[in-house]
C-alpha cells in the first residue's frame, strides 16, 4: 500500500501536471461543418454559376481565400472532389455537378423566401416575373398567353424582354429571366422545354410565283431562287439550312433579314421566296403571298417554354405555367426533359 505521503506528493505532480489538450472527434469536426453547410453551398453554387473563384468572391463580397476555404470545407465534408480547374476557370466534377443540381434550387429557395412568402401572403399582389421572348413570338403567340395571366393576376408586374435564340437561353441562364418562351432545335442538357403549340412550316412567294403552280413540291424546285432568311443565329435559319445539307441539296440566301412582316414584305416584292413557321401566316396575308404547306419537306415546329432545369421558381413564374397548362413540367419532376424537342 502505498504511502499518505505519496499519495499525496502524486497529488500535487497531478496537479502541477496541465492537462493534455483533447483533440476535436470527427464527429464534432463535422457538427462544425454542418453549422456553416449553407454558406459553404451558396459558395460552391456561385463558384459554378460563374466559373471563377474570385468572381464567385466578388459576387458575395468576400474575400477569395474565405471562398478557397468553403469549397475545401464542403469538399472535405463530403469526401470528394467538387470542381477542377481547366485554364482560367473551374468546372464541375461529375459529383460536383450532381451537387450543384441538388443545391441550387435550396439555396434559390431560401434567398427567396421572404419575398416568395409576403407574395403568398398577399396573393401575388407587388409580385414580378420577367420572361424573354423573341420578337416575333411575342408578336404572334406570347399575347393571348400574357393576357390569360394577367386577367388572374393583374397585379404582377410582368417584365418582357427581347431575346432571340441563343440570347434568351444566356438571359435564362445568367438568372436575368426565370422563362423563356420560344422553339427549340435540341434542348441542352441544362434545360427544360415543354411545347405547347405546334406549326406547319409554310413555303410564301410573291402572286404568280412559278412554284406557286407546281402540283408537287420537291427541294429541288426550291434550289434556283433566292431565300429571304432571319440571321444565321435563329432556329428558322438553321433549320432550314440544316434540311438542305441533309438532302445534299445546294441553296442560297438572298437577303438575310431580321422580322417576321419585314420577310414577307420583302417577298411580296418579289425580291426572294421565304420558309416560314405557320405561326406568322396570318389571314391578312393572302392578298399579297402565295403559300404552299411544306410539311412534307421540313419539319414542323414547336413552341413552348424554356426554363433552367432545377430551377426553383417563384410563385409567379409558377402562376403563369399554371395558366399556360396546369402542372406543366410536373410530370418530368424537376424540369428535367432533355432530348429532341418536337419541331
Amino acid at each position: 500500500m502505498k504511502k499518505i505521503s505519496e499519495l499525496k506528493d502524486g497529488s500535487r505532480r497531478n496537479r502541477r501536471t496541465p492537462p493534455k489538450k483533447r483533440e476535436a472527434s470527427p464527429a464534432a469536426v463535422r457538427f462544425y461543418y454542418k453549422g456553416s453547410r449553407l454558406k459553404q453551398l451558396r459558395a460552391f453554387c456561385m463558384i459554378i454559376k460563374l466559373g471563377t473563384l474570385s468572381r464567385a468572391a466578388e459576387a458575395l463580397f468576400l474575400s477569395q481565400p474565405s471562398i478557397s476555404l468553403q469549397l475545401r470545407a464542403l469538399e472535405a465534408e463530403l469526401g470528394v472532389a467538387l470542381i477542377e480547374r481547366r485554364r482560367r476557370r473551374v468546372a464541375p466534377t461529375r459529383e460536383g455537378q450532381t451537387l450543384y443540381e441538388l443545391a441550387l434550387p435550396l439555396i434559390e429557395g431560401l434567398e427567396s423566401l421572404d419575398r416568395r412568402f409576403h407574395a403568398r401572403c398577399k396573393g401575388l399582389a407587388g409580385g414580378e416575373l420577367r420572361i424573354a421572348a423573341g420578337a416575333s413570338t411575342g408578336q404572334y403567340l406570347l399575347a393571348p398567353w400574357v393576357a390569360a395571366f394577367r386577367n388572374r393576376h393583374p397585379d404582377v408586374h410582368l417584365q418582357l424582354r427581347s431575346g432571340v435564340g441563343s440570347e434568351g437561353i444566356a438571359q435564362l441562364r445568367a438568372d436575368q429571366v426565370e422563362l423563356a418562351i420560344g422553339s427549340l432545335l435540341d434542348v441542352p442538357q441544362d434545360l427544360a422545354y415543354e411545347p405547347l403549340q405546334t406549326f406547319d412550316p409554310m413555303l410564301i412567294m410573291a402572286p404568280g410565283h412559278p412554284l406557286a403552280a407546281l402540283s408537287e413540291l420537291r427541294l429541288e424546285d426550291l434550289s434556283p431562287f433566292g431565300l429571304i432568311l432571319p440571321p444565321q443565329r435563329q432556329t428558322t435559319f438553321q433549320l432550314v439550312d440544316l434540311v438542305f445539307q441533309q438532302h445534299k441539296v445546294p441553296f442560297h440566301v438572298a437577303i438575310e433579314i431580321g422580322g417576321w412582316d419585314v420577310i414577307k414584305r420583302y417577298v411580296a416584292e418579289g425580291l426572294g421566296i421565304s420558309v416560314v413557321p405557320g405561326l406568322c401566316v396570318q389571314e391578312g396575308d393572302g392578298h399579297r403571298l402565295a403559300m404552299r404547306n411544306v410539311r412534307s419537306l421540313f419539319p414542323r415546329r414547336s413552341y413552348g417554354v424554356i426554363m433552367r432545369k432545377g430551377k426553383f421558381l417563384s410563385t409567379e413564374a409558377r402562376a403563369f405555367l399554371d395558366s399556360l397548362q396546369p402542372n406543366l413540367f410536373a410530370r418530368r419532376g424537376d424540369g428535367s426533359g432533355t432530348g429532341q424537342s418536337e419541331r
